[in-house]
C-alpha cells in the first residue's frame, strides 16, 4: 500500500519535481532528514491559520490534562509491565 501511494505521488508531480524527489531519496538518511527539516521550515506561515490555532489550543489542553492526571513511572517499571516479566 505504501508503495502504491508513493507511486501515485511521484506520477502526479511535474517532471522536474519528480526527478528532484528521486534524487533526494538517494541521499543518506541524515541528509534526507536535514532536507525535510529545511523544507518544512520554509513553510513559515501555517497553511490554515484557523486549524493551526485550534491545534495549539488542543495541544495545550492535552498537556494540561496530562500534567494534572498522569502518573509517570520509570522506564524499567513500564518495560516490566509491558513484557509481563
Amino acid at each position: 500500500m505504501i508503495l502504491l501511494a508513493y507511486y501515485v505521488r511521484i506520477r502526479s508531480m511535474k517532471p522536474d519535481t519528480s526527478k528532484l524527489l528521486k534524487e533526494a531519496l538517494k541521499l543518506p538518511p541524515e541528509a534526507r532528514a536535514a532536507l525535510a527539516g529545511s523544507l518544512l521550515e520554509s513553510l513559515e506561515e501555517p497553511l490554515d491559520p484557523e486549524s493551526e490555532a485550534a491545534w495549539e489550543i488542543e495541544i495545550a489542553t492535552r498537556l494540561k490534562d496530562l500534567d494534572a492526571s498522569a502518573k509517570l513511572i520509570p522506564w524499567s517499571e513500564a518495560r516490566r509491565i509491558i513484557t509481563g516479566s
